[in-house]
Order: structure tokens, then C-alpha cells, then sequence
């Protein structure tokens, strides 16, 4: 073998050896079903200061999480003679407080351990769709059947959440009892397909919605999975926490 040759074969491997030294690693994880997402466990609450039980445990393929659903903040919704009402105090100038008192609730969410982009995609329900970490349920981008939030959201107390007709009290929108204290990049809880959801900002960027798919959300790193996941984040503007439907496979809440 001539010496031209074997220098050419020599440089070849070089170059070869270092495309894959240099290359990234594909952040495909969190789409395949390879990430557990047992390690948020601890993430919930073990008791608030409003004394809110939260608990969660796993349970076979399943994190199962079970709330009262009542937050961890001062409303305007709780009843007036309650230690936990206070008047409304936020920047709504057509705040229209509705006739529902918050109630104890008995939530249990049994969300996938080991999330997967789903093959069909289903729509969200009325009603939870996701918890938060502080044991309050995550509603859609409706206020009844493809009804918009436009006016209901007038009804928001000044932590954004509001009570339905039974007591149970959810966030539409951002929970910013939540994103003050804990960050506006934080993870706040997770959908019933099991993917997280985080706040409106991401290494320091404000997300918008042309930042996300079809389902509010994209894959990247995250603090809790540095190796990147598929996760929701909360906009300021419709539809808020989720798009057209579950990106994964959903789990179930019962009541």
C-alpha cells in the first residue's frame, strides 16, 4: 500500500473518530418512554400551611398522587369568617368574584411513571387535567365546552385560581402563588400523561407560544432531567398550560 494511500486511510479515522467525540447526544428522551418520573415524587408537599394533604407514592407502573385540593395561599373564595379568606388584593379592575366557596375535595391521580408520546392523541377534558404541586388541580384553556376563558377569567381571585360549583377550587392559568415562590422556570406539577410541566421561562427566556407544538410543550433539558424530557410550559396567552390535547397517553383522576 503506497504511502498516499495510508495517509489518506490515517486521516479518514481521524476525522471519523472525531465527529463522534464531538457529536451530541440526541435529546429524544422523555418521548420514548425511558424517563421515570418517580424522582418528582418528593416534589409534592407533605402538608402546607393550610394544612392541603398531599401525598405521593408509586404504585406499580403509576405515580399516584392524592390531594384535597385545597391551596396553599389565601383566596378571596374561602368562606369570610375562614383564617385563610382574604379580600381580593389583585390587579384585575374587573374582578367579579363568583358565587362558589372552596371545599375540601378527595382527588386521587394516577399518572403513567414512565411517559410516551402517544400514537393517537386524546383532547383534555373539562375538569383536571394535570395537579400542581401544591395539590391543586390544573384545568383547561375553557371555561365550558370550546367556551374561552374571556370572561370567566375575571372571576380569578388574586393567585389566578377560582372554585367550580362543587368547591373545587383549579388554576386555568398560571398558578402564581407557585411561580413567585418558587421560580418562574420551575417545574409546578405534571399533567395526567405524566410529562412536567414548568413555568413561563426557560434559561432565562420568556416561552411564548410560538416557542411550543401543538400540545404547549417541546423537549429540552430541565433541572430534574438534565438529559432533556418532553414538558409543558405556561404562557401568558390561550391556551395557557395545554394545546390541542395530551402529548402522552393519560392517566386517570378520580374524585
Amino acid at each position: 500500500m503506497s504511502k498516499i494511500t495510508l495517509s489518506i486511510l490515517f486521516f479518514s479515522l481521524a476525522i471519523s473518530c472525531k465527529k463522534t467525540e464531538d457529536s451530541t447526544p440526541s435529546t429524544t428522551t422523555g418521548t420514548t418512554g425511558t424517563v421515570d418520573i418517580s424522582i418528582l415524587k418528593d416534589k409534592f408537599y407533605s402538608t402546607s400551611v393550610f394544612s392541603s394533604t398531599v401525598t405521593a407514592t408509586v404504585e406499580g407502573n403509576f405515580l399516584v398522587i392524592q390531594t384535597n385540593g385545597i391551596p396553599d395561599h389565601k383566596s378571596s373564595y374561602f368562606a369570610s369568617n375562614d383564617a385563610r379568606y382574604q379580600a381580593y388584593n389583585g390587579t384585575n379592575t374587573k374582578f367579579s368574584k363568583n358565587p362558589n366557596v372552596i371545599t375540601n375535595q378527595s382527588l386521587t391521580f394516577k399518572i403513567p411513571l414512565k411517559p410516551a408520546s402517544a400514537t393517537n392523541k386524546s383532547a383534555t377534558a373539562l375538569g383536571p387535567i394535570g395537579v400542581s404541586l401544591n395539590g391543586v388541580p390544573f384545568f383547561n384553556q375553557y371555561a365550558g365546552p370550546n367556551q374561552p376563558l374571556t370572561n370567566e377569567a375575571d372571576s380569578f381571585d388574586q393567585f389566578l385560581g377560582h372554585p367550580q360549583n362543587t368547591g373545587q377550587y383549579h388554576y386555568h392559568v398560571e398558578p402564581t402563588s407557585l411561580t413567585k415562590n418558587k421560580g418562574n422556570d420551575a417545574f409546578l406539577g405534571l399533567l395526567l400523561d405524566g410529562f412536567p410541566v414548568y413555568g413561563p421561562v426557560e434559561n432565562g427566556k420568556t416561552i411564548t407560544n410560538a416557542d411550543l407544538d401543538a400540545y404547549h410543550g417541546h423537549t429540552s433539558k430541565t433541572a430534574e432531567f438534565p438529559n432533556g424530557i418532553y414538558h409543558y410550559h405556561i404562557t401568558s396567552t390561550d391556551p395557557y398550560i395545554n394545546g390541542s390535547g395530551f402529548y402522552g397517553t393519560s392517566g386517570t383522576v378520580s374524585r
